[in-house]
């Protein structure tokens, strides 16, 4: 097998975490003429069988509750759930509970606004926002509610490490522009056991751009932020330094200095192309203007060396004592300086060092059936879960401890014709405290699922 089959995490640093990746096929083989994934050759939980209902194939032993569908009435009242749920994440709740704060990336022409509700909106003419859902230890919904609301194009976020969510706004429109009273680009803090607690206050000193996903450092309170941009200019990765590191809820309104990160000799990420490679002596350069009051940050002046940029920089999560951060796709018909199928990078800010753990086609044995990877997170196996962006049918993939490649779950929602079929991508797939439930959504129609079964750790 080639270096790039045999081996991903594993060499990486990436097994102090617990995750060792080592591809033993084509990824793009999996599902050649198969209905429902027969004959994989891999470990996992087996063939995904079709679901009756006609929602979520998953293995057999494993099962799905649907616990909340777009247009819906909201249990609180305040009006139908919003469209468009993307990104997600499980905290713990007195009692045994779980909180769900799900984040809907509404734009101006969304079906479903997230309900205007009095002292949790931003921006009256912003559809965008976030939910919160209350669920029992068998995943029964006690409570749905608007936790924030007003906001624009609410992607992906993250976690804190006091349990609050930090919900990101993926554009930069000004107000004026598609009808909204105020700027937006901007991260928020929403706290599902009370959100009033937090309110609807941008955390401004964290920047104002096209947000995806952050990730909390659980020992520094360094806050790490992605930007998802797909048209040059391409993104940056960002670090956040809190004046109130580990502060607790509220504690990043005191700011704090917003940082992006340059790679010495590489001015865009999508050049590297072998697995494994290592980039010591990673920098931090200030971000002359994160309000970016005139000039966007990714095209802001950053010094005669410049800045390292990347196209489609998404999923962000922290493991272990480094952050991963993902870049979907780079294309070199869009300007990037070479073409992949997404990259998984992780940083260790101890030895100031970047890795390239995972890259995925098209000119290597490692592809996605469809395209890119997007949202990702640690399986309680210790793997990754993964979600993919991409046309055709979609999956949630699995990466198992021994490192192999399964799906663990298909959308069967066509949004389109069956003449022209279209499916919705998954998003936001987050594990319960306990690890015995893995929600994730579809993003339209937008759908948030509960899977339970007989996880192997």
């Amino acid at each position: 097998m080639s270096a790039t089959r045999r081996q991903i995490l594993a060499g990486s640093g990436a097994l102090g975490v617990g995750v060792g990746i080592a591809f033993t096929g084509a990824l793009g083989d999996l599902f050649a003429g198969t209905a429902s994934a027969q004959g994989l050759g891999h470990e996992g939980y087996g063939p995904l069988v079709p679901d009756p209902d006609g929602l979520l194939d998953l293995p057999e032993g494993f099962r799905y509750r649907v616990l909340s569908r777009e247009g819906d009435p909201l249990r609180s009242g305040e009006g139908p759930v919003p469209s468009n749920h993307d990104g997600m994440t499980a905290l713990p709740a007195h009692g045994g509970r779980v909180h769900l704060v799900r984040n809907h990336e509404n734009r101006p022409a969304a079906v479903h606004a997230v309900p205007t509700v009095e002292g949790l909106t931003y921006d009256p003419a912003g559809k965008g926002g976030c939910t919160a859902l209350t669920l029992d230890s068998r995943n029964r919904v006690l409570s749905e509610r608007v936790a924030l609301a007003g906001t624009a194009v609410n992607c992906a976020g993250g976690p804190t490490p006091w349990h609050t969510w930090l919900t990101c706004e993926e554009t930069e429109d000004r107000a004026g522009t598609n009808g909204y009273t105020k700027d937006h680009g901007f991260v928020f803090e929403v706290d599902p056991s009370d959100p009033r607690r937090t309110g609807a206050v941008p955390l401004t000193a964290m920047g104002r751009f096209q947000h995806e996903a952050v990730a909390v450092d659980p020992h520094r309170g360094i806050v790490y932020e992605t930007e998802d941009a797909f048209l040059e200019p391409f993104g940056l990765f960002y670090r956040f330094l809190p004046r109130k590191p580990l502060g607790g809820v509220g504690s990043l309104r005191a700011g704090g200095r917003l940082q992006a990160m340059r790679v010495p000799g590489v001015a865009d990420l999508s050049s590297v192309r072998q697995t494994g490679a290592v980039f010591d002596g990673i920098e931090w350069v200030d971000v002359p203007d994160p309000l970016a009051a005139r000039t966007p940050v990714r095209l802001q002046d950053f010094g005669p060396r410049g800045i390292t940029h990347a196209q489609k920089l998404e999923g962000c999560y922290w493991g272990g004592l480094c952050v991963y951060f993902v870049s979907s796709f780079a294309r070199a018909s869009d300007g990037s300086a070479a073409d992949h199928f997404g990259q998984i990078w992780r940083y260790d800010p101890d030895r100031r060092r970047l890795t390239l753990v995972v890259v995925f086609g098209p000119d290597t044995d490692v592809q996605l059936p469809g395209e890119s990877p997007d949202n990702i997170c640690l399986a309680p196996s210790g793997g990754l879960m993964v979600c993919e962006d991409g046309n055709g049918a979609q999956h949630v993939f699995g990466v198992t401890r021994a490192g192999e490649v399964y799906a663990m779950a298909r959308g069967r929602q066509n949004i389109g014709t069956p003449e022209a079929p279209e499916w919705g991508e998954f998003a936001g797939v987050t594990f319960s405290p306990d690890g015995r439930t893995m929600y994730v959504n579809c993003y339209t129609p937008g759908t948030t699922f509960a899977v339970t079964g007989p996880w192997r750790r």
